[in-house]
């Protein structure tokens, strides 16, 4: 049973002992429930007295015969639980859950031990328990999932749980389910506004099978986009726009209220942009949402970006550099002062290979302070801060260099007051990293004369540049082999009368049919030497500079690409598709 919920029947009928120490027979857990609750001010020692006699009469828990007297909220009784026993505390509140799972066990076995699985990977499952101790609700629950995955309990409140099971096992979760649900309850149903009756309301239901189908499958993020006469719902996975469903129109006054209030827009505005976010826990994991919505002439546009903590805060190997481009980096990144630059076109990854870097360098001796608009993912120990209206790239780097600050993250130089911050933060011995929008590491030098800084500030004071790209990768379930055709031994470089083998996409139920499953980085990466802050002096040409870096290890987004063809992870043509190979076709 559990030991620290329930006491042992004979206890004795001295409740004012049974508050400050155990009676004989009394489980010592019981006793610590009861003083860690009077500690924090939850409850009085009167009260306590008052449960304990109770559930002796009763022969409940103890955190029952608490809430059942009213004395505490089931919601406490969870918060408490878990500090106290170390395990997770799982809110149902704002947590979208995958009917797959949810429904692996019956309804009767979830009402009984107040139990319901939010999350299964391939080690564990992860189960919301009322009661974590019940051993007995563990054992019904190993009868319904595979012997090797390990059951984790979560605590979980009763009410919250029960509220969940009959939303999940009582009402459609599904897109087109329920879909065709405000269709049959017809136009009114369609026209609730506020979302506030939870999971009564379909539209609240809508938006959240939205959500979880979005983040299933892997999308980076979700577009909602008003027709005439329809809405048109796609994803971008892989960095490519991806059909999801077209519905009615009738059905997106509704639908964009519920996204404007879960994000903390005004409701009332639909003329002028706005931007808002909000956080939900997605199969299990924390996952941020950023909303933008934008009027057009058939009614306002929403997008989300799935800010999926789980798998965008990576370490730099996991990124899917080459090990002599990750030596390179880390070898950049030990330079005590400097400024390193991230380049790259919009969505090419730059903000997560850089977030990568500041979590390598993140240790509790060095005072990392970061300026971005806005901040995607929240580090610890790092010090991060929004841009906006109040507040510009350059003011920020003011204010941050009065902070005493060694490693400082800009989140883009996008004009000449942040370029000649950055660099006097570079100048004044502090280590910075930044982004720019160019095509490719070179171009990040002509990009930062542009703003007006010096060739002979510039030089000592750059560390190195990176530039990079996103390459879908091939799945692996169903990539096929065949010899290269003669287009793609030109591309190579390869001999067409010898054809190298290269794999190209097929498409299966695993890569719904895309051929394509995730996407790795290529890089190339400019690390300046004596000899080329001395010709970037001198006022250099891109073909001096570039002849310089080739001599010492330079290798291209173009080469760094193709070698992952070479290697069977991509294909010819994604390489092709993103990074500059015309003067090899």
């Amino acid at each position: 049973m559990n030991e620290f919920l329930r006491e042992d029947t004979t206890q004795s009928d001295d409740s004012t002992q049974s508050t400050t120490a155990p009676a004989a027979g009394t489980s010592q857990r019981t006793v610590k429930l009861g003083e860690r609750l009077i500690q924090e001010g939850v409850i009085a020692p009167d009260q306590l007295e008052v449960a304990l006699r109770e559930q002796k009469r009763t022969g409940t828990m103890l955190g029952e015969a608490l809430v059942n007297l009213g004395f505490i909220t089931d919601v406490t009784l969870a918060a408490t639980l878990a500090e106290s026993s170390g395990f997770s505390r799982f809110s149902l509140k704002n947590t979208v859950l995958d009917t797959e799972i949810v429904k692996k066990i019956p309804k009767s076995v979830a009402h009984k031990y107040a139990v319901l699985p939010v999350a299964m990977d391939e080690d564990s499952v992860q189960v919301a328990m009322a009661d974590i101790y019940d051993v007995v609700a563990i054992d019904q629950l190993r009868r319904y999932f595979p012997r090797d995955r390990e059951i984790v309990p979560m605590v979980a409140s009763r009410s919250e749980i029960s509220e969940a099971i009959d939303a999940y096992f009582g009402y459609e979760m599904t897109i087109d389910s329920v879909l065709q649900e405000i269709e049959e309850a017809g136009a009114e149903q369609a026209s609730v506004q506020t979302g506030e009756e939870g999971f009564i309301n379909p539209t609240v239901r809508l938006a959240n099978a939205i959500i979880l189908d979005a983040v299933k499958r892997g999308a980076s993020d979700i577009h909602l986009e008003p027709e005439n006469l329809f809405v048109r719902l796609r994803y971008r996975i892989d960095g490519v726009m991806t059909p999801g469903k077209a519905f009615h129109k009738q059905f997106w006054s509704a639908l964009s209220v519920r996204l404007k209030i879960m994000s903390g827009m005004n409701i009332a505005e639909s003329r002028q942009p706005q931007d808002g976010r909000f956080t939900f826990q997605v199969a299990g994991r924390e996952v941020d949402f950023r909303v933008a919505s934008h009027p057009t002439v058939y009614g306002e546009n929403i997008v989300l970006r799935i800010l999926d903590k789980a798998k965008s805060l990576r370490s730099l190997e996991s990124l899917g550099y080459e090990a002599e481009r990750i030596r390179q980096i880390k070898k950049m990144a030990l330079r005590p002062e400097g400024i390193i630059v991230v380049t790259g076109p919009t969505g090419s990854g730059k903000t997560t290979t850089l977030y990568s870097l500041l979590n390598y360098l993140n240790t509790m001796d060095a005072n990392i302070m970061t300026l971005e608009e806005p901040v995607e993912y929240e580090l610890p120990v790092i010090r991060q801060s929004h841009v906006g209206e109040r507040m510009s790239f350059g003011e920020g780097v003011r204010s941050i260099l009065r902070q005493d600050p060694d490693i400082v993250f800009i989140g883009e130089v996008r004009d000449e007051d942040t370029a000649n911050m950055a660099l006097r933060a570079a100048m004044t011995g502090h280590k910075v990293f930044t982004t720019l929008h160019t095509n490719d590491a070179v171009g990040a030098v002509n990009r930062l004369l542009d703003f007006g800084l010096s060739a002979n500030m510039l030089a000592g004071n750059v560390i190195g540049v990176l530039a990079q790209r996103l390459l879908r990768t091939l799945c692996e379930q169903c990539k096929r082999p065949r010899p290269a055709t003669a287009k793609e031994c030109s591309v190579l470089r390869a001999d067409p009368e010898a054809p190298p083998t290269v794999y190209e996409p097929v498409g299966c139920e695993h890569c719904n049919n895309t051929g394509y499953a995730g996407r790795t980085a290529v890089v190339e990466t400019l690390p300046f030497s004596d000899e080329i802050d001395e010709l970037m002096a001198k006022g250099a040409t891109r073909r001096e500079i570039m002849q310089a870096a080739s001599e010492n290890g330079f290798v291209s987004l173009a080469e760094s690409g193709l070698t992952k063809v070479r290697n069977g992870e991509t294909s010819v043509e994604e390489v092709i598709k993103t990074v500059n190979l015309i003067d090899r076709l």
